[in-house]
């Protein structure tokens, strides 16, 4: 089985899981102690099931669920689905852990920090080694702080999108630790290897979204058990935007050797990790 989202209470799942049932999609659901997580018993149906789970996010009222719950499930005609937008606003913080809200949260104040003024004090605090004269190998934090930074809008988005996807799978299913060791070793030995590269002048969480991507898809692929994937359609959209990294196809400067170096550390542990009983 393959967890596709997460819901705040059981009626609202149980409406998405009967509308899947008519489609001839097999599901599962399981209380937490936040909301109702949702599985695919068939992952090659993990696609179709989560583009309708966001389709039912966005329009929980849509007739089509009710009348999926008579044909194939409950017949409460006073289910109450929620509004839309507290639907999103459940599924954003049941969707992740502590962990995985943490560092959004702190990518977040940081970003915005950088752009009311305080772009080069922040940079001088927690770029890399390097990055200012004062800068010890005392201040050990710098070897990871870098991951939070980031310097446009489209580039805090693409990460943060992903890293609450990833991360908050990992979180809910394998617990803070292993998303902790993750974000550690993913959001220090790829900078390291971004530095002997290009120097001290790089920042963003791509290292560790990398690492959290080679991760998913090996304990997809490895250990299905496990609860989380990632399709092959989506690890292959970021092979594709690791080698367009390497092109001046949109006249970025991209840390390729943090994308890399990341990659190379989810896909280790993720076969170390499918390996355990």
């Amino acid at each position: 089985m393959q967890e596709f989202g997460r819901l705040p209470n059981m009626r609202a799942a149980q409406a998405l899981v009967d509308y899947l049932k008519g489609q001839g999609i097999d599901c599962r659901t399981e209380y937490l102690q936040q909301g109702v997580a949702l599985f695919v018993v068939n992952p090659a149906q993990f696609s179709v099931a989560e583009l309708e789970f966001q389709h039912f996010i966005a329009n929980p009222g849509d007739p089509k669920y009710r009348e999926a719950s008579w044909d194939h499930g409950s017949t409460d005609t006073r289910m109450d689905y929620g509004q839309p937008s507290a639907q999103l606003l459940s599924q954003f913080f049941t969707g992740g852990g502590p962990l995985t809200l943490l560092v959004f949260f702190s990518c977040v104040l940081i970003f915005i920090g950088w752009n009311i003024g305080y772009a080069d004090s922040l940079f001088d605090a927690l770029g890399f080694f390097g990055v200012t004269q004062n800068a010890t190998l005392g201040e050990f934090w710098r070897i990871f702080t870098p991951s939070l930074i980031h310097f446009s809008a489209m580039h805090i988005i693409f990460n943060l999108l992903w890293w609450w996807y990833l991360g908050g799978k990992i979180e809910n299913r394998l617990g803070s630790g292993t998303l902790a060791i993750l974000l550690l070793v993913g959001g220090t030995l790829p900078n390291v290897l971004q530095y002997v590269i290009s120097g001290p002048g790089f920042g963003g969480l791509s290292g560790v979204v990398y690492a959290l991507a080679g991760y998913t898809w090996v304990m997809g692929q490895r250990k299905p058990q496990a609860g989380i994937g990632l399709p092959n359609s989506y690890m292959g959209f970021m092979m594709v935007w690791l080698l367009l990294g390497f092109t001046d196809l949109f006249g970025l400067s991209i840390a390729n050797g943090a994308h890399i170096g990341g990659l190379i550390v989810g896909l280790l542990q993720g076969l170390f990790d499918s390996r355990k009983r």
